[in-house]
């Protein structure tokens, strides 16, 4: 946002007039965006060597999440003023007079303390009395911090957008992303991914939905971290709630942006996002497609111990590959958004996908046992996996009038997943080795799940400035369509393989969880503020697996439970001004339900030699989350710090065994056979601190640091052992103006090993390096960047127990050159920096 104003003689009459200008421009842009509230602001200005009263002042009042306008006012002739209708929640103020130095404060409005008074700010008068030129320029900052939630605005990370959600995700502070797309905050893979706070199917680095890194950054506004979620949220994401806010466009006429990114080594997207708002409706329809390529090479040495006593042997495997992944992305997106009578509001949406991963990968196998002779092979496995998903909302807001602060939310929503996922493994002989050649096998998994919602919530203000929430919700999960997994070998011809009835299975499964919550917020006086809230969820799972035939019985999944989940928040604030200065101490008992590839048991090999089988008997895990968080604004920087502990029961673990009646019944020379499962392992603890900074260090320089260090523990497994380790991470981003339309980011993170149930997962770290010119007029911008410039991401985990020794080594292509042009039409413009350019990626299929 600029305006700019003539030169004038300041007087009275030049004030008045200059104010008068900045509301007749500002206010319709916030108007858009804007809706009345019970705020009110109240203050006055006096000059700082004489205390005399200053007239005619502009109080500009913006949002501090990312400066966009609210509101302005001026002061009068005794340089008192006052804005009323505000929105809840914190704001910029910034005070414009020719005669004074800018005067800047923050402040916070809430539903408890809806009012705050800033009387006697004291102006300090500047050397010059005359100015060419007033710009006032707002900015979005590129992390906004709050206690228990950051915002990052990605618009503003060179780093990310046009990317992928998972890239986005990688510059977040307290979350990690590793190479195969799983985030995980604190230690926790268990985390909620909600888009516009609703559930959108999305798998944490799993198979069975769309990942994170399908989702295309250009799509993404904002992303909301909240580390201990309240009785609001579901109770399921133990490590806490990421919400994807997408944009959403309120200028007249058409606006929007169109996109074209080419990268180094065959990687190609492209977007156009389009809106149209005339009268009481907004049309909004957008496209996104991406062909990319990734190399990759892989390495693991296993060493185990088969039988017992006299004749346990040892057997050493080493396996090697070297291949590529491909991945193909179509989406589109249509919706509407109406202006209804009565402060009421209607929006549909609707968004047809389809995705293709390819993956292939050339093995060489070698297999010795004891001291005999070193057997080798060569294997081949190939992937194609193709999604049709389909995703679609509707959302209903009504707000009144003639009582400030109440709303009812109601919205329904689904996802339709429909999954083809063949799996072909191809193992040869090598020239003059005993290993004898092996049929290649098929795997094909068919999966047609739905996930369906609603819920309707309610905000009631009372007495007292408190306020209650309450909501009902029901959620669906099924895949009661055509669902198979079937078992082919004896390739008699390339591709042409036979069906084993006999390791070829139907399946069914579905989960409802109906749920109601309650809160109540109210201050306690002027300094103190609690909130307190109840959760109930009741969980209803059944599964089936049949033979191929559809006859035998197989096995059964039947589970239900019902359990309560309270949240509670003690805040108090500091100084004279209002989230300035504050401390937040909060509780909230969440959950971790086993997804459906944990439950399925069915072995899915992802080579020759290791297959993944989940757990029907797997049950939730539950935490307790305990957080105290102390920010301090200082000026225009943000400075938080928060000790954490998490101690969650029946954690949920991932293990690897030795299979060894499928290693015998695989003959002397076909190779070793591990598994990987899941298991309710004990509990686990984390305890730790976090430090996070945003601050500007110079006009053209600003700098994001955050760093998160914690004591890992698991104990009371099955392995009979306590585990701990001391982990930490670091993240520094910094964002350089160049000049008025060049922006370059140069940013960093670095983690520590980390702790697993049999081992630990070795550090890793990268640096990238982002630029960005915008031209034209500010009609388009050009996107130059490097990710990973040193070439240093790369997965390393080691697992060691009693029979069994590994490590694997995983090196994807993260070193890439991007270039990205971008067009912005009608009334969009590049933002000083703005980037909507330059993805990155990586990672495979299945986690």
């Amino acid at each position: 946002m600029k305006v700019s104003f003539t030169s004038f003689t300041l007087n009275r009459f030049g004030r008045a007039l200059r104010g008068w200008a900045i509301a007749t421009v500002l206010l319709p842009l916030g108007a858009a965006a804007q809706t009345a509230g019970p705020g009110i602001v109240r203050g006055s200005l006096v000059e700082e060597s004489t205390g005399q009263p200053v007239p005619f002042s502009d109080v500009l009042l913006l949002r501090a999440a990312d400066s966009s306008f609210v509101a302005v006012a001026q002061t009068t002739e005794q340089g008192t003023f006052k804005a009323v209708s505000l929105p809840v929640g914190t704001y910029l103020m910034r005070v414009q007079d020719l005669n004074y130095k800018p005067l800047r404060r923050r402040f916070t409005l809430t539903e408890a303390a809806p009012s705050v008074e800033l009387m006697g700010l004291k102006m300090t008068a500047a050397s010059a009395t005359k100015l060419s030129e007033v710009v006032v320029t707002g900015e979005k900052a590129t992390v906004v911090e709050e206690l228990g939630k950051r915002v990052i605005n990605v618009e503003k990370d060179l780093g990310s957008v046009g990317g992928t959600a998972a890239n986005v995700l990688q510059n977040v502070p307290s979350v990690s992303v590793d190479v195969n797309g799983a985030v995980s905050m604190r230690g926790s893979s268990n985390i909620t991914i909600l888009i516009d706070g609703k559930p959108a199917g999305v798998g944490n680095g799993g198979a069975g939905g769309p990942r994170l890194d399908q989702i295309p950054a250009s799509r993404i506004a904002q992303v909301e971290v909240i580390t201990n979620p309240s009785a609001k949220y579901d109770a399921s994401g133990g490590g806490g709630v990421i919400n994807l806010i997408t944009k959403k466009e309120t200028k007249n006429g058409t606006n929007g942006t169109a996109a074209f990114n080419i990268g180094t080594r065959d990687k190609y997207s492209g977007n156009l996002n389009l809106s149209r708002k005339q009268g009481k409706a907004t049309w909004t329809a957008g496209y996104n497609g991406r062909d990319v390529t990734y190399w990759s090479n892989s390495r693991s040495a296993q060493t185990a111990l088969i039988g017992e006593g006299s004749a346990r042997e040892t057997v050493r495997t080493t396996q090697a590959g070297t291949g590529n992944e491909v991945h193909r992305n179509h989406s589109l997106r249509v919706g509407v958004a109406l202006d209804l009578p009565k402060e009421q509001s209607l929006s549909f949406n609707v968004s047809p996908g389809t995705e293709q991963n390819l993956e292939g990968e050339s093995q060489i196998l070698t297999q010795q046992t004891g001291n005999g002779a070193v057997q080798r092979a060569r294997g081949r496995q190939d992937l194609d996996v193709k999604v049709n998903i389909l995703n679609y909302d509707g959302n209903y807001r009504r707000t009144f009038a003639e009582h400030k602060g109440r709303e009812l939310t109601a919205n329904f929503g689904g996802v339709v997943i429909d999954a083809n996922v063949p799996v072909v493994q191809r193992q040869f002989a090598e020239a003059g080795s005993p290993q004898v050649a092996q049929p290649g096998t098929r795997q094909q998994l068919n999966l047609l799940g739905n996930i369906q919602f609603g819920q309707v919530d309610y905000t009631h203000p009372f007495a007292g400035k408190g306020r209650m929430e309450m909501g009902v919700k029901v959620e669906r999960q099924d895949n009661r369509g055509s669902n198979r997994f079937g078992y082919t070998t004896s390739e008699t011809r390339p591709d042409d393989f036979q069906s084993d009835p006999n390791r070829s299975l139907d399946y069914t499964f579905e989960q409802v969880v109906p749920a109601a919550y309650v809160t109540v917020q109210r201050p306690l006086n002027e300094k103190w503020s609690a909130q307190a809230g109840l959760r109930t969820e009741y969980t209803i799972v059944n599964g089936t697996i049949q033979g191929g035939a559809g006859i035998e019985q197989r096995g059964s999944l039947n589970q239900d439970y019902l359990n309560f989940f309270p949240s509670a928040t003690l805040n108090r604030e500091f100084g004279k001004e209002p989230g300035q200065n504050r401390l937040q101490l909060s509780y909230a008992r969440r959950l971790n339900r086993p997804n459906f590839m944990q439950q399925l048991p069915l072995a899915i090999y992802q080579d020759p030699r290791s297959y993944r089988l989940g757990n029907a008997r797997l049950r939730a895990e539950f935490s307790h989350n305990m957080e105290l968080g102390h920010q301090l604004n200082l000026g225009q920087g943000t400075l938080t710090s928060t000790v954490f502990a998490r101690i969650t029961t029946d954690a949920i673990q991932r293990i690897r065994n030795v299979d060894t009646l499928a290693t015998r019944l695989a003959g002397p020379n076909a190779g070793l056979v591990t598994a990987e499962t899941y298991e309710n392992l004990g509990r686990t603890t984390n305890l730790g601190v976090e430090f996070s900074l945003n601050q500007p260090l110079a006009k053209w320089w600003r700098m994001n640091a955050s760093t998160s260090l914690y004591r890992a523990e698991i104990a009371n497994n099955s392995f009979g052992n306590n585990r701990q380790a001391l982990v930490g991470n670091v993240r520094l981003t910094n964002n350089f103006t160049i000049r008025p339309t060049l922006d370059v980011q140069v940013s960093g993170n670095l983690r520590s090993a980390q702790l697993t149930v049999q081992g630990r997962q070795l550090a890793q770290g990268q640096m990238d390096v982002a630029l960005r010119q915008r031209l034209f007029s500010d009609r388009a911008a050009l996107t130059l960047r490097v990710s990973d410039l040193l070439n240093t991401q790369r997965y390393r985990g080691e697992v060691e127990t009693d029979v069994l020794r590994s490590s694997r080594y995983n090196k994807d292509e993260t070193r890439v050159g991007w270039m990205g042009f971008t067009w912005y039409i009608g009334a969009s413009k590049a933002k000083p920096g703005r980037i909507e350019a330059a993805p990155q990626g990586g990672g495979g299929f299945g986690g």
